[in-house]
């Protein structure tokens, strides 16, 4: 695990060290770098996989190959002993090296033997020519920048920016996206000029040109035949199998245990694989209808588990700074219990396993079932449901809660507005920034300069897809192809990495996507039953108080803190808003949120979250404040 970089110019000399010294949180232990007459790479080393000989650049037998790596390769124990018996040598013991022996033998078509999380770089001095790669469902970053005769490529976009290949400038049709989907969809980043390596796929970097191919997809239409019992077993091999190749380390490893199936799941498996005292790490709060700790408890003491548990008294608007430096872009209110429990675990090791993907493979969300309860509410006629029942529905109080009674009859409600594809897309932004509320949002200049590009659209490129008939599986394919690697692993990798932690997910590994592919939908969500199949192997393995307990999700009351303890804060905040002053956002608008939400009106937390973010994204990637000076800055606010 590390961090990564190379840069392709005159001044990479210079460079390549700014880049590298500035990941340093990705790898702490040790740095290396490449430089001939073409382009210098650079690498920051988090030893986890041959503590000794793993340096990176790694160079081929004849030296021609250099490869820089960010990942780990859970089939290099297969595939060096292949390599070998065909004459292959090798220089280290570390797993990373069977990708540059592939690439000798397999060219651009190495990636497809890759079983793990990666993103890497091979420069090939004969051909001049530089092919980089991203693993199957994007566990780990690559962005990269082609300006003025020059390209760059980094694990971050701030190495990138470190470069000075590029200065900073907003991306707006990005942050258009962005404020309604919760990502970064497609190949967007925060900062025009800058792009994404998308999951599942390549760049070749030659003769000045850059060809990106996508070397994997998902297939839902062939479904297994077999009995519920059957696939229930094969399904508990398939992950047990796949959760013992993520043990692969020369240190300790942990688990985050949350107290919900996915982290329980993997956790008692790590434990039934022969994990003694497997240490766990577990955060809760205060406010016990938020708490999951004595859920994970009940895990942890079944298997007797080396348990670290903390009640965080959460210090938010000292937190978010942090935050933002390692996303680079607005943080999440998911990524602050990422963030924390990061920071526990990586004082007593340096990896982790995490239950990631497990609702995004096997239907865990509300909202996969909500879209079934809202084809019910069509069936009453439309002036019924927007005459009647709206108006009765606008009268229930707002409770400021996680997924409240208002939230809800609001949600089920503007979802029958729509349909199909649409509704699903509408309903990833309904609690954010929807297309009409943008345009309140955004001043007209701002909006005149994007051309009003739908966000829906990053959606139903998915979800119209022809690679599944279902509409539960083209919710999971839409979120397996936007969500997954957008967002959720985004947030582990930064939130991980932060605190030079690895976090690997095994409920994400691309062969178990492929078999909940095959699994008939019904065996997903059954009836209201969400996450069927994997709530069937988790009896074998949790308490039945968990196996039975709704999906609950690690959060904090935002909306109560808004209104009360953050109040006063928020308001000197906007008052002095980077984006009014740019002619980005309208003010009149962002005080009729808060407005709202002050008097309890409406609960705007998820879109004041996203302004409050962006805020101080600007003010540190573009007027040069630092962590610490942003913590300064929300003292005086406050």
């Amino acid at each position: 695990m590390c961090g990564i970089a190379g840069i392709m110019g005159s001044q990479r000399g210079e460079a390549i060290k700014k880049m590298t010294d500035i990941l340093v949180h990705r790898g702490p232990d040790d740095s290396g770098f490449f430089q001939d007459n073409d382009i210098a790479l650079g690498q920051r080393r988090l030893s986890i996989v041959d503590l000794h000989t793993g340096r990176q650049p790694i160079s081929n037998e004849d030296d021609s190959l250099q490869l820089v790596c960010n990942g780990e390769i859970y089939n290099s124990p297969e595939l060096r002993k292949q390599l070998i018996a065909k004459g292959h040598r090798f220089k280290t013991e570390t797993d990373v090296e069977v990708i540059l022996h592939l690439y000798e033998d397999f060219g651009d078509e190495c990636v497809k033997h890759l079983r793990g999380m990666f993103a890497f770089a091979i420069w090939d001095a004969p051909e001049r020519r530089l092919f980089m790669a991203r693993d199957h469902l994007g566990q780990k970053p690559l962005f990269f920048c082609q300006k003025d005769g020059g390209f760059a490529f980094a694990s971050e976009v701030k190495s990138i920016l470190a470069s000075e290949i590029i200065k900073p400038e907003i991306n707006l049709e990005g942050l258009w996206h962005y404020v309604s989907l919760r990502f970064m969809p497609d190949d967007h980043s925060m900062f025009r000029g800058i792009q994404k390596l998308p999951a599942a796929h390549s760049l070749v970097f030659e003769n000045n040109q850059i060809r990106i191919d996508k070397y994997w997809d998902v297939e839902f239409k062939n479904k297994l035949k077999a009995s519920e019992a059957e696939l229930t077993d094969q399904l508990d091999e398939l992950l047990l199998d796949t959760v013992k190749g993520h043990l692969m380390s020369d240190v300790r490893v942990g688990s985050f245990l949350s107290g919900g199936i996915d982290s329980g799941v993997v956790s008692s498996m790590m434990a039934v694989l022969g994990e003694k005292n497997l240490p766990h790490f577990s955060i809760g709060t205060r406010e016990k209808q938020f708490d999951e700790l004595p859920y994970a408890r009940m895990v942890s003491e079944k298997y007797g588990m080396e348990a670290h548990e903390k009640v965080i008294e959460p210090d938010l608007i000292h937190t978010i700074p942090s935050m933002i430096y390692h996303m680079d872009e607005p943080a999440d209110p998911f990524g602050f219990g990422v963030y924390l429990v990061s920071e526990m675990a990586s004082e007593h090791v340096k990896v982790v396993l995490t239950g990631d993907g497990g609702d995004e493979n096997f239907a865990g969300y509300d909202r996969y079932f909500g879209q079934r309860l809202v084809d019910y509410y069509c069936l009453l006629p439309q002036w019924f449901r927007q005459g009647v029942v709206k108006k009765i529905s606008d009268r229930i109080p707002e409770s400021f809660g996680y997924k409240s009674m208002a939230q809800k009859a609001a949600w089920v409600n503007e979802m029958s507005l729509f349909a199909g594809g649409e509704r699903y897309a509408q309903s990833l932004g309904v609690l954010r920034f929807t297309h009409e509320a943008k345009r309140n949002l955004f001043t007209q200049s701002a909006i005149q300069g994007l051309g009003d590009p739908s966000s829906s659209e990053k959606i139903l490129r998915y979800f119209n897809a022809d690679n599944a008939d279902h509409v539960v599986d083209k919710m999971l394919y839409t979120d397996l192809m936007t969500r997954i690697p957008d967002h959720l692993l985004t947030i582990g990798d930064r939130m991980t990495m932060a605190h030079s932690l690895e976090s690997r997910a095994p409920l994400i590994d691309y062969k178990v996507v492929e078999f909940a592919a095959t699994l008939p939908a019904n065996l997903k969500l059954k009836g209201s039953n969400l996450k069927y199949l994997l709530r069937q192997v988790a009896t074998r393995y949790l308490p039945e108080d968990i196996t039975k307990l709704k999906k609950q999700g690690f959060r904090f009351p935002l909306g109560i803190w808004f209104r009360t303890d953050l109040k006063n804060f928020l308001l000197n905040l906007f008052e002095q808003s980077r984006f009014v002053e740019l002619g980005i956002f309208d003010k009149a608008y962002i005080d009729q949120l808060l407005a709202e939400h002050m008097s309890g009106k409406v609960d705007h937390n998820y879109r004041i979250w996203v302004l409050l973010n962006l805020e101080y994204w600007y003010r540190m990637y573009f007027e040069g404040e630092t962590v610490e000076s942003m913590k300064v800055f929300s003292d005086q606010l406050a």
